[in-house]
């Protein structure tokens, strides 16, 4: 039942407890019930909206940085992960495969605040070995949703 409970409120997480219960043949009380406690159990985190702020015309620039770091002894990848993820203007952090240890997303209000971010506080930190920072410059996708709305053919079609 959980998993069926997750999969629906994983791709919209404001669905009416009703027609949560119809969708999954449930009573409303248990599901509610099931939802409460996985939210206890920190099995549901939070629940968030997403926003095409090109729309709103509030300028945000995201960018994702990869992080290589030395890993400490007294430290480890979970503990440095922990103090980056306490900056506000972090928004996710995840330990990744590959040519770099971590990947840090994160919003400013222009190229110069995510910059400045990236050199006066997350490169200087001790275990830091090197940083790039990739700005996402249109987002097409996100959490599952289609942002950008596709472009239509506006040609006009020529018949032989």
């Amino acid at each position: 039942m959980r998993e069926k409970i997750l999969l629906f409120i994983e791709k919209n997480s404001r669905i009416d407890l009703k027609e949560l219960s119809i969708s999954l043949g449930a009573d409303e009380t248990t599901l509610m019930n099931e939802l409460e406690q996985m939210e206890a159990e920190n099995i549901i985190c939070g629940y968030h909206t997403i926003i095409d702020w090109d729309k709103v015309g509030i300028e945000k620039v995201t960018a994702m940085i990869e992080v290589r770091v030395t890993p400490q002894r007294s430290m480890g990848f979970d503990n440095f992960a922990e103090r980056i993820a306490n900056y506000p203007e972090v928004n996710s952090v995840y330990l990744i495969s590959g040519g770099f240890d971590f990947m840090v997303t994160l919003e400013g209000k222009t190229l110069r605040e995510v910059s400045a971010f990236v050199s006066e506080k997350l490169s200087i930190l001790e275990p830091v070995i090197s940083t790039k920072t990739n700005f996402i410059l249109k987002k097409y996708k996100e959490h599952g949703t289609i942002i950008a709305a596709p472009k239509v053919d506006e040609r006009i079609q020529m018949i032989p």
